[in-house]
């Protein structure tokens, strides 16, 4: 892996590459418990303890873990982690837990936690993968603290129940999943306009990232036979419909 130094690998989940505000993974919980802006907090801050110490526990042990069974392995690491906080917050944080509900558990298949367990901590050192998981995760409670903060004030008048915009009836619809999107919607186009479209990812994927590298024999090569004929049945289709 290329080498970076420690502070870019950090730095790299909050900003060049926010996991909820550049490369749009977890938008599902990011949108359905950022009604207000505690129940982001508690969200991310559960999902960076899972990140933190999941991507340690699989960096320490990618040269046991088997190549072909790596994915399974992973996500009993992941639910290892995600049973103890979730017996945390039942135990010291009820309210959190109520207001998270079945997005708490479901903290196992974030999409963000197995991404960086496959594409960073099993490729590289614990210190690393300690720095990167906490970055994202420090990039997702942000992005979820600023979207349950708008929602918040626009649509209950409050901002972590302070009371805030008094004599204002609040938009109601902004704590609705329309409201959710049209926020989420415009914080990226803010994003992309500060950036003047930099922060948007255009990635080639290479071998390296396919789960089938092991097993396929145009590994290597720079054709992907599996991308070939996903474009000639595309073609196909195409013909048959003039």
């Amino acid at each position: 892996m290329e080498k970076r130094s420690s502070l870019s690998v950090l730095l790299n989940g909050i900003l060049k590459e926010n996991p909820v505000l550049v490369l749009l993974l977890g938008t599902c919980p990011a949108l359905a418990v950022s009604t207000m802006a505690v129940n982001g907090i508690g969200m991310g801050v559960a999902t960076t303890f899972v990140l933190v110490c999941s991507n340690i526990t699989i960096a320490a042990l990618k040269n046991i873990i088997p190549g072909k069974i790596r994915i399974p392995c992973y996500i009993v690491i992941i639910a290892g982690f995600v049973t103890i906080v979730q017996l945390i917050v039942k135990a010291y944080f009820p309210d959190i837990d109520k207001a998270l509900g079945l997005f708490l558990p479901l903290i196992v298949v974030n999409c963000i936690i197995l991404g960086r367990a496959e594409m960073f901590a099993s490729k590289n050192r614990v210190w690393s993968s300690l720095l990167d998981g906490l970055g994202m995760g420090v990039g997702f409670t942000l992005a979820l603290l600023v979207i349950g903060s708008i929602r918040e004030i626009i649509g209950s008048g409050t901002w972590f129940g302070i009371a805030i915009t008094s004599g204002n009836d609040p938009m109601i619809l902004f704590l609705l999943a329309p409201g959710g999107f049209f926020v989420y919607g415009c914080i990226i186009a803010f994003v992309n306009w500060v950036t003047k479209g930099k922060a948007i990812k255009r990635k080639s994927f290479g071998c390296d990232g396919c789960p089938t590298a092991t097993a396929c024999s145009a590994a290597g090569s720079g054709v992907c036979p599996a991308n070939e004929e996903s474009n000639a049945k595309n073609e196909r289709e195409t013909v048959s419909k003039i």
